[in-house]
């Protein structure tokens, strides 16, 4: 009787011990799930109400903004939200900088796959820490992995200077795959704000480049600079604006009048992409009649076998791509090339 009694006690001690852990457990959990959901709401104020404020009196979207817009919705997920710098220089240690200046992930865009990096102007001017750079590169890794392009929101003010050469390695890490993904993957650069430095490197190996006009601009070294070595006065938008990258030195393939109008394009561009080099280039519904006239082509070789014709004017006349005479433009050459020269490598594999 004692026996049962006491076996009857300790089992009734062990499942109360059970019990209040089990309780105890729950609560930590959802303790641990409230502080989550905390911080995660603080990541997404970015720089801050301030900061994000300005960021739109510029007429620019934010980080997160442009993501939305870009990607199909509710499709997004966000890789290492929550990795911080390691920089302890020059008080570094005390800067707390949510997502350390960039948000990056997976999305789909018109139902297929892309990876992309969206830089944070709000937070400490979306510059490049070693971090930063560790964050891209998983990304791109990652696309490269899959077979899937990769996308560059691009607005940083170049390196963190805080940290030295370290922050000029994760460059170094960044240009690396972006020549290893060249002719394997599309790499697709759209510049949303001041790109500046190091920043410029990377957008200028990738594939495709689109700007913004009058708020993005690429320049090794801005106006300042140009004006203490060489005594000459030039403003951001002459150094390196959409202008002067579309239509002088051809860095830049298309301008926009704003990020929407730039976002839009690229979701309708990525159509005309195949995701790798395995793949066949996507086939575009035509509805152009195949016996409609065009007199104007009757004319369009001139009398004079030594003058010249231009033939994107041909082109235009027969070719209604899409049912839409406009959509023939400079970027969808590019992508034509784009296009072959992945065909070509996967031909060599």
């Amino acid at each position: 009787m004692f026996y049962i009694l006491r076996t009857t006690y300790k089992v009734g001690f062990t499942l109360k011990n059970v019990s209040i852990r089990s309780i105890s457990g729950v609560a930590n959990t959802l303790d641990v799930r409230q502080k989550v959901k905390e911080a995660r709401a603080k990541l997404l104020l970015g720089g801050g109400e301030k900061r994000l404020e300005a960021q739109h009196k510029r007429g620019k979207l934010t980080a997160r903004e442009r993501i939305e817009l870009l990607a199909d919705a509710g499709t997004f997920i966000e890789y290492d939200a929550f990795m911080e710098h390691d920089c302890h220089e020059f008080n570094m240690e005390k800067q707390k900088i949510p997502c350390d200046s960039v948000v990056t992930g997976r999305c789909q865009v018109n139902g297929r796959t892309i990876y992309l990096f969206s830089q944070d102007f709000t937070v400490f001017g979306g510059s490049l820490s070693l971090v930063h750079a560790k964050k891209i590169c998983k990304i791109m890794d990652q696309a490269m992995l899959v077979g899937a392009p990769v996308v560059g929101l691009n607005d940083s003010g170049g390196a963190r200077i805080q940290e030295g050469v370290a922050s000029l390695a994760g460059y170094a890490d960044i240009f690396q795959r972006n020549v290893n993904a060249s002719g394997v993957i599309p790499q697709i650069s759209v510049i949303l704000g001041p790109c500046a430095g190091g920043a410029v490197y990377s957008p200028a190996l990738t594939d495709f480049i689109f700007m913004v006009h009058d708020t993005s601009y690429l320049f090794i070294t801005g106006p300042d600079v140009v004006k203490s070595v060489t005594n000459e006065d030039v403003t951001q938008e002459e150094l390196g604006g959409a202008k002067t990258h579309t239509t002088v030195s051809g860095v830049a393939h298309r301008a926009f009048d704003n990020d929407v109008d730039a976002l839009l394009s690229l979701r309708r561009f990525l159509t005309f992409l195949p995701s790798s080099n395995k793949e066949k280039s996507p086939i575009q519904e035509c509805h152009d009649p195949v016996d409609r006239l065009v007199p104007s082509l009757n004319t369009v070789v001139p009398l004079e076998p030594t003058s010249a014709y231009d033939m994107t004017d041909v082109i235009r006349e027969k070719c209604l791509l899409i049912g839409r005479k406009d959509t023939l433009s400079s970027y969808q050459s590019r992508a034509t090339y784009a296009c072959a020269r992945t065909a070509w490598n996967n031909a060599l594999i």
